[in-house]
């Protein structure tokens, strides 16, 4: 009985664990070299926005946190339509979705979080 309890607990426990997660991690290996590549979403509020080149968002807690934008960045209103970048603003409070690459977080996706 104890040992059915401790495993109920322990499923649980992993259950609430896994769903806290934002982000995932994918390793590759090429050519005997290993590289890990991490994805993840942040929100904040835009500082400073640079179509096709980069985006700063202030989450709310110490420094602004700067994104380097990816080749093809979807960006979608509170809606869920696909929009032009040129129609982010600054002070918008938005969701990005980056990929960390070596030392910078790059973009793939930006969504504008309605406001209340």
């Amino acid at each position: 009985m104890k040992l059915f309890l401790t495993t109920i607990c322990a499923g649980a426990l992993s259950l609430a664990f896994a769903a806290a997660q934002t982000s995932s991690t994918t390793t590759t290996t090429t050519a005997g070299a290993q590289s890990t590549t991490t994805t993840t979403e942040n929100v904040g509020t835009i500082t400073e926005f640079t179509p096709g080149s980069a985006i700063v968002l202030n989450a709310g807690a110490g420094e602004p946190v700067h994104y380097k934008l990816g080749k093809s960045v979807t960006y979608i209103n509170a809606r869920g339509k696909v929009i032009n970048a040129e129609r982010l603003r600054k002070d918008r409070k938005v969701r990005v979705h980056y990929v960390k690459e070596g030392n910078d977080m790059v973009v793939d996706k930006v969504t504008v979080i309605k406001d209340k």
